[in-house]
């Protein structure tokens, strides 16, 4: 192996890396996901017709608050001042369900990746918990990084090109 593991120390041992040498710089990423669910269950979201209130705009506020508590959920994760979180959950008939992006931003010494992959991760429980009653076979699916940028690293689009395309035809299936 050519390259070393970040947070593993010579000893073997897990361990914060230090950021302090690094330039501060404009940090981006952008993560997706999606959750399935039955038809009728996506009807009543988008028709406000859940029993516990608006499932959308909690699933925002949701993702917001967790990409902003990232380094208390995931061990040595660094505290990061984000200076914008924006958090898209949009209706999808074909799959049906709802896809998410959340995108965040710092100006700082580390990455944002962690914090915009903890926002969709929460927005989609979120959905999950809120519409659950109506549907437990809802599924959780295909959270990914699809954009960072800042850097020694420089800009990453996620291997498959599809950043901003349609999920993939298998993510249909049921």
């Amino acid at each position: 192996m050519t390259e070393r593991l970040t947070h593993i120390a010579d000893s073997g041992e897990a361990k914060m890396v230090d950021v302090s040498a690094k330039a501060e710089t404009k940090r981006v990423a952008r993560a997706t996901g999606f959750i399935r669910m039955k038809p009728e269950t996506l009807s009543a979201i988008v028709n406000a017709q859940i029993k516990k209130g608006d499932v959308l705009g909690t699933a925002r506020i949701a993702a917001v608050m967790a990409a902003k508590k990232t380094s208390e959920l995931i061990p040595l994760c660094h505290p990061i001042a984000l200076t914008d979180v924006q958090v898209e959950l949009t209706p999808d008939e074909s799959l049906p369900g709802i896809r998410a992006i959340v995108s965040a931003t710092t100006v700082g010494r580390t990455g944002v990746e962690m914090e915009a992959l903890t926002g969709v991760s929460v927005a989609l429980l979120t959905i999950y918990d809120m519409a659950k009653a109506m549907d437990r076979a809802m599924v959780v699916s295909d959270i990914s990084v699809a954009y960072k940028s800042g850097g020694a690293s420089g800009e990453l689009s996620r291997l498959d090109g599809r950043e901003n395309a349609p999920y993939p035809e298998s993510a249909n299936s049921r």
